[in-house]
C-alpha cells in the first residue's frame, strides 16, 4: 500500500530526473531517509552503519508523521523497539542541526524548510532506555538521550525555559539541543532533593508539559517568558549559530541584537567563534580579510588542505622590534591568534573548530589584504550611487573608515575597478549587444534597430567587429507622427571611453515647443557615409520618399549637407542661425554684423529680407556675398525655429552616457526617454485649456490687434491697417496673411485677430481666436503625442538569446592625437564675455 502511495527509491537520488517536475510543482520535495544506523558521540557527530533511501515527489500538504512511520516500517524499521526520528535543518551539520520529529506538528516544522531546500534529510535511531519526557499527548513520547560523555546533550520539551548559549534556528521551536556544560546558569541550579520535591515542569498555556523520569544532576529550570519576549526572539531566529546569552538579555537588548549585523554568519561583522558555519571558502576569505583590516593586522591562510584551513596572525611582536628589522623566523607563530576551520563530511559546510581571539602583536596602518581589488569591493556601493565622487573625498573616506594609509594611486585604481564593475566591462558588453536588441524589440513593438558590422574577409570567422547601431523606438515613431510637425533637428556628439565614436540624434518638437527625441545611433565618425546611413533608416521609419516635403535643421557640418541633398533632395534643409554667426564672426566681428544677421533671419517676407540684405551689403560686401549663398526657407512647418537648440538640449542630457559602455549608454538614453515622457504626462494632466501652455503668446497678439482697423472687401479678404504704416491683407478662407506669420507659425497674427473680431462684431459666425490656431498647438494633440509610453526592460539574465553563431567584438580603436580634452572648447563670444568682470580677469 505504501509503495503505491509514495515513490520510494532504493538507489541514489537522481536530482536531474525530477528537476523539471519540482519546477512545475513547488509543493513537492524529496525526503532523504537515513535508517538502520546510529549516531556517534558529540562533537563531530556522524550517522554510522546506516542505509539511505529516498521518497520522491512528496507533497508537503499530505505527508503526515504516521505516513512516515509506515514508510520506515516498509524499509525494515519495525517499531518493536523504541525508535526516534529527527530531521536536519538545511545548511547545518549533525552537531547543531538535528530537530525532533515525533508528531504532525514537527512534520509541519520540517516542511517550513521546503521552499529553500528540495531535499530534507530524516534520521531514524533505535532508542536507549535512559528515561523520557512525556508530552501531554499520550501517543507522543520523546526520550532523553545521552549523546556524548564530554558534553551531555538533552532534548528538552517545553515553552517556558531558561536557556543560555544555544544556537538559534530558523523558526522558534520548543525543542532545542542544549549543552549542559556550556549553559553557565548562575544561581539557578537546584540540589537533587529540590528536584525530587518538584517533579513536574510547568508549561505556558499548555499546563503540565511532562514528567521527569530520570534523576539528572543538573537540569533546566522553568522561568516565565512573556509573549513579547518570544516575539522579539522570533525576530532573530533566522540568524543561525548565534553565540549569545539569551537569558541575560533584556527585551531592549534583544531588540537591538536583532538589528546587529555582526550576529550574521558568514557575512558582515568580523568576529569568529567555535561552531560557526560557513557555506564556502570565499565567505571565509572575505571574513578573514575584513577582520584583518578592522584589527589592522596581517592575517594569512598558511594551510589550505582538502577539508582543512588554518589562519594565523603574522603581526610583529613588540619584543622583536629591533631597529625596525624583524625576520620571519623570529616572528613565526609568535602571535597567539589562530583559527582552524574544517569541512563536514556530509553537508560540505565549513565549521570553526578552534579559535583563539588574542592579539599581542603591533597594529599597522598598512595591511597586505588591503589591495586594490579589496578596496574596489568596499566602494562599489558608493560608486554606484555617486560615480562622480572626487578622488580626494573617496580616499579620505577610506582612511577614516578603516584607519589605514591608502595612497592616491591605489584609490584611483580601486575607483576605476569599481566603475568598471558598476557600468560593466566595455569590451564584454559588445558580446551581449544582440541579446539587448532582442529584448528592446520584444518589449517595444515596431522598434527599428539596425546593427552593422565591419566586413569580414574570412567568412568562417566566429567573430564580427561592431561598426554602427541605429535605434528608433516604435512608440516614438507613433508619437512623432501624432505631433503633426514635419521638422527634425540633426546633430552629433562625441563618445568617450576606450572606443570613441559619435552619437547621432534626430530630435523633433512637441506641441508645447519642447524637445521630442525620435532616433539615435552610435557610429564610428560624423561623416557623409555615416549620416547617409542614419538618414536612410530615418526616412524609412517616417515613410519619407524622395519627393517628400520635410524640414531638417542642423549646423553646417560637411557630412550632413551632401547626405540630405542625396537622400531627400526636395526637403528643406535649414541651418542654425547661431552656427552661421559663429562661422561669420571669425572674419567679420562686431555687434553690427550680429544684428544684421538676425534681422535677415527673422524676416517673414521677401521685401523685408531683401531690405535687410541690402543693409548688410552696405555694411560689408564680403559678408553679404557669404550670407547670400545660404539657401532660403522653402516650406512652412508651423514653427519659427531658427536654432538647433532641440538637439543641443538633448545632447546635454546625454553627457553622462557618452563615457559608458555601449549597452549602458543605450540603456541610459532609453531610460531618459522613458522618464521624460512620464514627467511630461504629469504636466499634461494639470492642463485643462484648449491649447498648450506655450500659446500664451496669443495674449500679447490680442493686445497689439486692438490698434488695427479692418476693412472688408465683400468676399474672403480683409484689409488690416495699423500704426507705423503697417498694412496687410488677410484671407480668412485660406487662413493666410500677407505678413506670413500666420502661415509660418500656425498661430493667428495681430492682423488675423483683428479680422476675426471684425467678423464677430458684424454678426459673423466665428468661434474664439483659439479655434483658429493650427491643431499642432491643441492640448488634445499634445496628449495624443505623449500617450505612447516607452516600456522598461528586464535585466540581462532575462534577455532572450539571439542565437547568432558569431560573437560581436568591439570596434576599431582610433587613438586621438594629443591629450583627450575633458571640457568643451569655448567660443570666442563666451571668452569675450568672461573677461573683464570687476578688476580681475575671470578664470576661463
Amino acid at each position: 500500500m505504501v509503495q503505491t502511495q509514495w515513490n520510494i527509491r532504493r538507489s541514489t537520488y537522481d536530482e536531474v530526473a525530477i528537476h523539471e517536475v519540482y519546477e512545475l510543482y513547488p509543493s513537492l520535495i524529496s525526503l532523504k531517509l537515513h535508517h538502520g544506523g546510529f549516531f556517534t558521540k558529540y562533537p563531530g557527530k556522524v550517522y554510522y552503519n546506516g542505509k539511505i533511501n529516498f521518497i520522491d515527489l512528496v507533497d508537503t500538504g499530505k505527508l503526515s508523521f504516521q505516513d512516515l512511520r509506515m514508510v520506515m516500517a516498509e524499509l525494515g524499521n519495525k517499531d518493536d523497539v523504541s525508535r526516534y526520528y529527527h530531521f536536519k535543518v538545511p545548511n547545518f551539520d549533525l552537531d547543531f542541526g538535528l530537530q525532533p520529529l515525533a508528531n504532525d506538528e514537527h512534520t509541519l516544522n520540517m516542511f517550513k524548510h521546503a521552499p529553500k531546500c528540495k531535499i530534507i534529510e530524516v534520521y531514524s535511531e533505535a532508542g536507549k532506555e535512559l528515561g523520557h519526557i512525556q508530552t501531554s499527548d499520550a501517543t507522543d513520547v520523546y526520550h532523553v538521550k545521552e549523546m556524548g560523555e564530554a558534553t551531555d546533550v538533552y532534548h528538552v520539551t517545553g515553552t517556558n525555559m531558561a536557556i543560555t548559549n544555544f544556537d538559534l534556528f530558523e523558526d522558534f521551536d520548543p525543542f532545542y539541543e542544549v549543552s549542559n556544560k556550556e549553559m553557565a546558569i548562575e544561581n539557578r541550579i537546584e540540589e537533587d532533593d529540590d528536584v525530587a520535591e518538584d517533579s513536574d515542569f510547568e508549561g505556558g498555556e499548555g499546563g503540565i508539559v511532562g514528567d521527569v523520569d530520570v534523576d539528572m544532576e543538573n537540569f533546566i529550570l522553568n522561568i516565565d517568558i512573556d509573549a513579547e519576549w518570544i516575539r522579539k526572539l522570533n525576530e532573530i531566529t533566522d540568524r543561525p549559530n548565534v553565540d549569545i546569552d539569551i537569558e541575560a538579555m533584556s527585551l531592549e537588548e534583544l531588540e537591538s541584537a536583532s538589528d546587529d549585523s555582526d550576529l550574521e554568519s558568514g557575512s558582515g561583522g568580523t568576529h569568529f567563534y567555535v561552531g560557526q558555519v560557513f557555506g564556502s571558502k570565499e565567505a571565509i576569505k572575505k571574513r578573514l580579510d575584513m577582520h584583518a583590516v578592522e584589527t589592522r593586522r596581517d592575517i594569512q591562510l598558511v594551510k589550505n588542505d582538502l577539508g582543512r584551513m588554518r589562519a594565523v596572525c603574522k603581526g610583529i611582536l613588540p619584543e622583536f622590534r629591533k631597529n625596525g628589522l624583524v625576520t620571519h623566523s623570529e616572528n613565526k607563530a609568535c602571535c597567539p591568534w589562530v583559527l582552524h576551520i574544517s569541512i563536514g563530511k556530509h553537508d560540505k559546510t565549513w565549521m570553526v573548530k578552534t579559535y583563539v581571539d588574542t592579539h599581542k602583536c603591533l597594529q599597522s596602518r598598512k595591511v597586505k589584504v588591503c589591495t586594490t581589488t579589496w578596496l574596489s569591493e568596499q566602494i562599489t556601493d558608493t560608486i554606484a550611487t555617486n560615480p562622480d565622487i572626487p578622488l580626494k573625498s573617496l580616499r579620505e573616506g577610506l582612511e577614516k573608515r578603516f584607519m589605514m594609509k591608502v595612497s592616491q594611486d591605489k584609490t584611483f585604481r580601486a575607483k576605476t575597478m569599481a566603475i568598471k564593475k558598476v557600468r560593466g566591462d566595455y569590451a564584454e558588453q559588445y558580446t551581449y549587444l544582440r541579446d539587448y536588441i532582442c529584448e528592446l524589440q520584444r518589449i517595444n513593438p515596431e522598434t527599428t534597430v539596425k546593427l552593422e558590422v565591419e566586413r569580414e574577409v574570412n567568412i568562417s570567422s566566429t567573430t564580427r567587429q561592431f561598426k554602427r547601431i541605429y535605434i528608433c523606438l516604435g512608440v516614438l515613431k507613433k508619437g512623432f507622427k501624432a505631433g503633426l510637425r514635419n521638422l527634425l533637428g540633426l546633430d552629433g556628439a562625441f563618445m568617450k571611453g576606450p572606443f570613441p565614436g559619435q552619437i547621432l540624434t534626430a530630435v523633433g518638437i512637441d506641441p508645447n515647443n519642447g524637445i521630442y527625441p525620435l532616433a539615435y545611433a552610435i557610429v564610428e565618425a560624423e561623416t557623409t557615409q555615416s549620416w547617409s546611413w542614419f538618414l536612410e533608416y530615418l526616412g524609412d521609419d517616417l515613410d519619407l520618399s524622395v519627393n517628400s516635403n520635410f524640414t531638417f535643421i542642423s549646423d553646417r557640418q560637411k557630412g550632413i549637407i551632401p547626405a540630405i541633398a542625396k537622400l531627400h533632395p526636395c526637403a528643406d534643409h535649414r541651418y542654425c542661425v547661431r552656427h552661421i554667426y559663429e562661422n561669420m564672426k571669425l572674419t567679420w566681428k562686431g555687434k553690427a554684423y550680429e544684428e544684421h544677421i538676425w534681422k535677415c533671419a527673422k524676416a517673414c517676407t521677401v521685401p523685408l529680407f531683401d531690405k535687410a540684405m541690402e543693409e548688410l551689403k552696405k555694411l560689408n560686401v564680403g559678408a553679404y556675398e557669404w550670407l547670400k549663398r545660404i539657401p532660403p526657407q522653402r516650406y512652412f512647418d508651423h514653427s519659427d525655429v531658427l536654432l538647433n537648440n532641440m538637439c543641443e538640449v538633448f545632447n546635454k542630457q546625454l553627457v553622462d552616457a557618452r563615457d559608458k559602455p555601449i549597452i549602458t549608454a543605450l540603456e541610459y538614453i532609453r531610460g531618459y526617454l522613458m522618464k521624460r515622457i512620464a514627467s511630461i504626462q504629469k504636466l499634461i494632466d494639470k492642463e485643462d485649456g484648449p491649447l498648450t501652455p506655450t500659446t500664451t503668446m496669443l495674449d500679447s497678439i490680442k493686445e497689439e490687434a486692438a490698434e488695427y482697423v479692418v476693412i472688408w472687401n465683400g468676399g474672403d479678404e480683409y484689409q488690416v491697417s495699423g500704426p507705423r504704416r503697417d498694412q496687410c491683407v488677410v484671407d480668412v478662407n485660406k487662413k493666410v496673411c500677407s505678413c506670413r506669420y500666420w502661415e509660418l507659425t500656425g498661430i493667428p497674427c495681430k492682423h488675423a485677430v483683428a479680422t476675426i473680431w471684425n467678423i464677430s462684431a458684424n454678426g459673423g459666425d466665428v468661434a474664439l481666436q483659439e479655434a483658429w490656431v493650427h491643431p499642432v498647438y491643441w492640448l488634445d494633440t499634445w496628449k495624443t503625442m505623449y500617450s505612447f509610453k516607452v516600456s522598461p526592460t528586464h535585466g540581462r539574465l532575462m534577455w532572450p538569446k539571439f542565437g547568432c553563431p558569431s560573437t560581436l567584438t568591439p570596434p576599431k580603436h582610433h587613438t586621438q592625437v594629443g591629450r583627450p580634452r575633458k571640457k568643451r572648447r569655448k567660443t570666442a563670444e563666451e571668452l569675450s564675455q568672461a573677461v573683464g568682470k570687476g578688476s580681475k580677469l575671470s578664470r576661463l
